[in-house]
């Protein structure tokens, strides 16, 4: 029978492990900086709480869609989706709280980034609405007055390029004198040729091409497109009216009085709207509202399988699945085969106008009937595009009417000096368990100490990465649980130098006693670290507010522990036997044997035993005595 493997104990190898995996932080947040160390600093930053530093408060009024009190289950809907989506931001920290009947405050640490305030304020219902009349901003000409009969001009033949970008959210750099880009377009989720790109349509005659753009060329900036017979002639005056700047998604509504009533919520009704179209801002004549927000069910951004570019999977309910569908069929079959030959008042009436807080966020061109209630929504979008589509599809329906009253900035105060006193406490802890580990584990507290300083500077380094690329913000609870972090790391490496000092009171020599009282305590961490992130896990998902960021923490200290006693508490025990300071037992190694009652210490057994190889003195001259010739 073979004798069975002993397993060679490689801690260079669980070092160097360890050295990557800081370098790789390190790398990962001084990014583009790497080789400008002035500018180190400006990385390193830990995003603070509101608590800790300033913030944002935005307090918000709600009404009900006919002026009404809401009652306690809308304002718990809203409340939802307004974390919903400061949180898809990636912000931690944030609070939404409400206040009487209809008072909604919302609070988001640190810098607030603009795509969070935009979500925070952008607080109307999401819709669908047919594109009717489009016109492009232009600086140089006045606004003309779309007439009843569609501009001769209308059937100029646009500038398509397929390799244009298309933007879902406003671009304000966009004027009349850029390029013509292609739209989004709105597709069937499933295509009906595997061969055919994402933007193929669902009919047999589809074509998978790009469709003319549904931005007019340069040279026909400042004239309308769509069909002016189909607007009501109350929304046409408001029309001619609007002027809509690159970036406005505000003070425009003053021109047309929306600022103190919000219309653009009434699916009934027809409305202006500014926005952007392919890349190009402009106003927008827009009909009923055909689908609402409150109908979606699912939005999810992803690359796709075929084109391998972004876009954003949209999924209705029942109703929003027949109304999609509705929709799409008549404007397909009535407009889409006008708009491939160059016509683009087609063009524009084949597009539908996904409207948020009455601006326009996107306006996909309709490439196929899409029944089943399953689209896709393309257009050659970025990441970030996407992405910010996707929340604004998913979390764009609130309820009711929500009006900013008031935006004000916070400042920190009273945290500050609790950030002191927890600091402080933080330190007389960390100084006792120093203390303790040097007085009871002598020379083994060396690795006591550094583990402790490992584990502070791999935390550090990930609190700073959360805060670079998911705007975590660190508020007292979190803290708090950074400091409980100290007693998991002593505890694993208690475990550990517990049951090797075991093993040496067994009477083992060191180094087998560092692989034997190692098998013992890696159970024994591994259960403890669990539990606790465990319970660190099951708080997250449970508590609300400031407890979640002291779980979010704990968790992270929790697997960190795992990463130190593996990569660094061991290996730098495995090494140190190896030295004769350690390996012969010495007083202050912490492992004497004598000291710690063993039961045949193994300095003295080697001694005993190189006494049993020395040959004895009397024994030589009694032989030396008998045989005085050496024969």
């Amino acid at each position: 029978m073979a004798a069975p493997t002993k397993t060679v104990p490689h801690p260079g190898r669980a070092l160097a492990a360890l050295a990557a995996l800081i370098v790789i932080m390190l790398l990962g947040i001084v990014g583009g900086n790497l080789f400008s160390p002035s500018q180190w600093h400006k990385d390193f930053k830990v995003g603070l709480g509101l608590d800790l530093s300033s913030g944002t408060q935005l307090t918000m009024k709600a009404t009900t869609l006919n002026g009404g009190t809401p009652s306690a289950d809308e304002m718990n809907e809203a409340k939802s989706i307004i974390l919903s989506r400061v949180n898809a931001t990636g912000n931690t920290g944030a609070q939404v709280q409400t206040q009487g009947n209809d008072i909604i405050n919302v609070s988001v640490p640190g810098k607030t980034t603009q795509q969070t305030e935009t979500l925070v304020s952008e607080t109307a219902l999401l819709n669908f609405r047919q594109t009717l009349l489009y016109q492009p901003y232009s600086a140089t000409s006045s606004t003309p007055s779309a007439s009843a009969t569609p501009s001769a001009s209308a059937s100029t033949s646009p500038s398509a390029s397929a390799s244009s970008t298309a933007t879902a959210t406003p671009s304000p750099s966009a004027s009349s004198t850029s390029t013509a880009k292609t739209s989004a377009k709105i597709v069937p989720a499933a295509s009906p040729s595997p061969s055919s790109s994402a933007k193929a349509t669902a009919s047999p005659s589809g074509s998978a091409s790009v469709s003319p753009s549904a931005s007019p060329s340069p040279s026909t900036s400042g004239t309308a497109f769509g069909n002016p017979s189909l607007v009501h002639k109350d929304v046409l005056a408001l029309f001619n009216k609007l002027v809509c700047k690159p970036g406005d998604t505000q003070a425009w509504k003053s021109q047309v009085g929306y600022q103190n009533t919000t219309p653009y919520n009434n699916p009934d009704v027809q409305v202006v709207a500014c926005g952007n179209n392919g890349g190009q801002w402009g106003k927008f004549a827009l009909d009923v509202a055909k689908v609402q927000g409150r109908q979606i069910t699912s939005a999810t951004a992803g690359l796709s399988t075929t084109s391998n570019q972004w876009q954003v999977n949209l999924s209705l309910n029942g109703a929003g699945a027949a109304a999609f569908s509705t929709l799409t069929s008549h404007l397909y079959s009535t407009y889409y085969s006008a708009a491939q030959t160059g016509d683009q008042n087609a063009a524009i009436l084949n597009q539908v106008a996904i409207t948020l807080d009455g601006n326009v966020v996107s306006s996909p061109q309709i490439q196929g009937a899409i029944p089943g209630g399953n689209a896709q929504i393309t257009g050659n979008f970025t990441q970030a595009e996407a992405t910010q589509l996707q929340n604004e599809l998913k979390f764009g329906s609130v309820p009711l009417n929500l009006k900013t009253l008031f935006v004000t900035s916070v400042s920190a105060q009273v945290g500050r000096n609790q950030l002191d006193a927890g600091l402080i406490a933080a330190a007389i802890g960390l100084f006792l368990v120093v203390v303790y580990a040097f007085l009871y584990y002598r020379g083994l507290g060396i690795v006591s100490v550094s583990s402790l300083i490992i584990a502070g500077t791999i935390t550090y380094l990930a609190v700073v990465l959360l805060t670079l690329y998911q705007n975590f913000t660190l508020e007292l609870a979190g803290i708090a649980g950074l400091i409980v972090a100290i007693g998991i790391t002593a505890d694993s490496f208690v475990v550990f130098f517990e049951r090797l000092r075991d093993e040496v009171r067994e009477g083992k020599q060191l180094r087998p006693a560092v692989e034997s009282g190692w098998k013992r305590a890696r159970r024994t961490i591994l259960v403890s670290d669990t539990v606790s992130f465990l319970a660190a896990l099951l708080l997250y998902y449970f508590a609300i507010g400031e407890v979640k960021g002291f779980a979010y923490t704990l968790g992270l200290t929790t697997l960190i522990d795992i990463v130190v006693v593996f990569l660094f508490t061991k290996p730098m025990v495995t090494l140190l036997a190896r030295t004769k300071f350690f390996g012969n037992g010495h007083p202050m190694s912490g492992l004497d044997p004598t000291r710690l009652g063993a039961r045949t210490p193994w300095r003295s057994s080697v001694r005993r035993d190189q006494a049993r190889r020395r040959p004895d003195p009397a024994a030589r001259r009694s032989t030396a005595s008998r045989n005085p010739g050496g024969s």
